[in-house]
């Protein structure tokens, strides 16, 4: 075992241990995703469960946010909150030092098992996945909750802009000019601009096929759960339907992608007007993908994590759909589409 792997091991025995007053019989560190945290399944003896997934914090990597923005806040209690309120997230059976005892839903997550099923079968799925959202939206601050003082504002969208103009452009062979950079910040000003007067919902904030994992339920058939909740905040309506329905994991074909976001548009407790929504799902992408395409460049060349690479060619079909639409409708985005267009479409960057 590595260094990293044997530390995991001893903080989740001693979690479990303290926690819990269960034997461990063994742990397995599972798979890391692109963020720094890592996961183990704890099989146990006398615990709550056979098995459980023990989700380990670690320190935080601060080219993730804004300079001079707070941290990421810890599960609980936006965890506890959803469960309260009758959304599906995991059973949490304990907690020490960092490292949270979770339900195990398995390893059957929306974006492993989507693009196996018939058109009809996804889609249900989906439907169920988009019902998540307005319910969300409903709840409202009880206080002591930070989702609800967290948002995405001018600030969050320039700096996803920032990321987009220093690792998308350079992916061209060539650093951004100084005004290709400028062109970069106006766009994201005035998505920001765009965005600014809606309401301001709970959203998840990463509500991607990733962390939607399918829970057996006792009675029979499969229900969606929902993962990594930390990350919540307040953003328009659109948000979270623009992480799932433009997710660089699952590729949707559009007229689904449109089904989904009517019907989901009319069950929001807001339900804003069809053009207008339309509109703002078009901007929010433009923030949203080009932050993605830009991370997948970063974390390669900065940690020598490559795998975002592949989803490089859906993210970017993603940027220039919205871009298409966004510019049609508003000559000020239309440098940035440019721009976006221009970017390579194979996932090996220079």
């Amino acid at each position: 075992m590595t260094q990293e792997t044997d530390a995991v091991h001893e903080r989740v025995q001693h979690a479990v241990e303290r926690s819990l007053g269960a034997r461990v019989l063994r742990i397995e560190v599972l798979a890391p995703g692109l963020g720094l945290r890592r996961f183990a399944r704890v099989h146990l003896a006398g615990g709550p469960a056979a098995t459980l997934i023990a989700r380990v914090e670690a320190p935080e990597d601060p080219a993730g946010r804004p300079a001079g923005s707070a941290v990421e806040p810890p599960l609980e209690p936006i965890r506890a909150l959803l469960e309260r309120e009758g959304l599906p997230v995991p059973r949490r059976f304990g907690a020490d030092d960092g490292v949270d005892l979770l339900e195990d839903l398995g390893d059957l997550s929306l974006a492993r098992v989507a693009p196996t099923l018939p058109a009809a079968e996804r889609s249900a799925l989906y439907r169920e996945a988009c019902a998540l959202v307005p319910r969300m939206q409903r709840i409202r601050d009880p206080g002591g909750v930070a989702a609800f003082s967290r948002r995405l504002d001018a600030t969050q969208l320039a700096y996803k802009g920032e990321l987009f103009a220093t690792h998308s452009l350079a992916s061209r062979g060539r650093p951004a000019t100084p005004a290709e950079r400028e062109a970069v910040r106006r766009a994201f000003a005035h998505i920001a601009e765009g965005v600014a007067a809606s309401p301001a919902r709970l959203a998840h904030r990463d509500f991607q096929s990733a962390n939607l994992h399918l829970r057996e339920e006792p009675g029979g058939g499969r229900r969606l759960v929902m993962l990594d909740l930390q990350g919540a905040w307040l953003a328009p309506p659109e948000y979270d339907l623009v992480c799932l329905l433009r997710d660089s994991y699952v590729e949707l074909p559009e007229a689904e992608i449109a089904t989904h976001l009517e019907v989901t548009r009319a069950a929001l407790p807001d339900r804003p007007d069809a053009d207008i929504a339309q509109w703002r799902f078009a901007l929010l992408t433009l923030a949203r993908k080009a932050k993605d395409h830009a991370r997948f460049l970063d974390l390669a060349t900065r940690r020598g994590d490559s795998r975002g690479l592949a989803w490089l060619p859906t993210t970017l079909r993603h940027l220039r759909a919205a871009a298409q639409a966004a510019a049609l409708r508003d000559p000020a985005i239309a440098p940035l589409a440019e721009l976006i267009h221009a970017l390579p479409e194979s996932p090996c960057v220079r």
